[in-house]
């Protein structure tokens, strides 16, 4: 069994893909806007494209006749996927899943109005004013993202009327792809963010890795930690949530399904039919299957009778300082490795820009999971980026 693989975006998470694919025995095809990509570096081939650009994904379609289209980022022309498939192609998870999930509004409108799911309240705009309208029925302090981003890109919170412009402002610039449209959503009360890891399997045997919890900044994640501690009651219905949605949406991999934890219980906030950013940590051996490994056993249909918890962990990013458009010169790895129990990943970017994720620190054992995210971020400001 080796199939041709072709992964549209090749980012860290790309690339941690295409080396558990690897390891499978798979060929991997790495497509992105720019050269040198991580997963690139990995890859048997590696194409530049603008996967906006409809005729251009269709071209390397051709060309390349792949076995199976794993894509990792938003900007992808994903309404295409539906005519790939019909030729044969196996999309994953499935080409509704992909289109409806790199948009916001399908999948909450899935969610929420199809599906029944707790979510906050929200509206959507497409001009200022359609903001401010938003802003007023979901009242204030409130959330600001586009339809279409990642790694917390144009996303805001407003907290007063002075607030609304800039956050319009911000969302536009932030926004990937040719999509101009923003969520504005009502503000949460919760006491932690979890992702919750969900595989889908082709066996209909759907399973849960042990709960991450997060930390952002600029709606990105600094730190990640396996388990996070909860009720679990309220693990429950985040698992039941998570299985229902997966369900609608169809395919098998993994999932990075996203929830806000309140005293009463989990309130779905979002869903990525892929490896997930905070999922990192479980390249710390946190699990019997790293992410990526448990997302190509899925897509090959490989299957996965349990995913258990190996011991703690938690993952600190390492952040670019300024910007800068050649490779990087990364220092401080001798002292980085003095630290026990721990690793850290260097992902590659050929260039950097301020506060761009360019590797992740991790530590994991017996500690408590507080413990382990204070070591992590200690590693993680071990190592420069010059």
């Amino acid at each position: 069994m080796r199939k041709r693989i072709l992964l549209l975006g090749s980012g860290e998470l790309g690339k941690e893909f295409a080396i558990a694919c690897q390891r499978l025995g798979q060929y991997v095809i790495a497509v992105d806007c720019y050269p040198n990509a991580p997963a690139m570096q990995v890859a048997h081939e590696c194409v530049v494209i603008n996967m906006l650009d409809a005729k251009a994904l269709d071209s390397i379609v051709a060309s390349f006749k792949p076995d199976i289209i794993v894509p990792e980022i938003e900007a992808i022309r994903t309404e295409r996927f539906y005519d790939y498939e019909k030729q044969g192609i196996h999309v994953v998870p499935s080409a509704k899943a992909a289109n409806f999930t790199m948009n916001r509004k399908a999948i909450r409108d899935l969610a929420s109005k199809e599906l029944g799911i707790k979510t906050a309240t929200y509206r959507y705009a497409t001009s200022l004013e359609e903001l401010i309208a938003g802003v007023t029925v979901c009242g204030m302090p409130c959330v600001v993202k586009p339809l279409m981003s990642s790694s917390g890109k144009g996303q805001s919170v407003i907290r007063s009327i002075d607030d609304i412009e800039k956050s319009w402002l911000y969302a536009m610039e932030g926004s990937r792809g040719d999509l101009k449209e923003i969520i504005v959503e009502s503000f949460v009360d919760f006491d932690y963010e979890i992702t919750l890891l969900t595989l889908t399997q082709k066996n209909a045997n759907t399973l849960f890795c042990p709960p991450i919890g997060h930390r952002q900044e600029r709606g990105d994640y600094q730190e990640s930690w396996q388990p996070m501690p909860m009720n679990p009651a309220h693990l429950q219905e985040a698992q039941e949530m998570a299985a229902l949605v997966t369900a609608a949406l169809g395919g098998q991999g993994i999932w990075g399904v996203e929830f806000f934890i309140t005293k009463t219980g989990a309130v779905f906030s979002e869903l990525s039919p892929r490896p997930h950013d905070t999922g990192m940590v479980t390249l710390g051996g946190t699990q019997n299957f790293s992410e990526f490994e448990l997302h190509a056993r899925a897509i090959l249909g490989i299957p996965v009778t349990e995913i258990t918890l190996a011991k703690n962990g938690a993952s600190a990013v390492i952040l670019a300082k300024d910007n800068k458009e050649d490779f990087p010169i990364i220092t401080g790895h001798e002292d980085a490795a003095q630290f026990p129990n721990s690793d850290f990943r260097i992902f590659g970017k050929p260039s950097t820009r301020v506060n761009r994720r360019m590797g992740v620190a991790l530590a994991y054992g017996n500690q408590p999971v507080e413990a382990l995210v204070e070591s992590a971020k200690i590693i993680a400001n071990t190592i420069k980026i010059n």
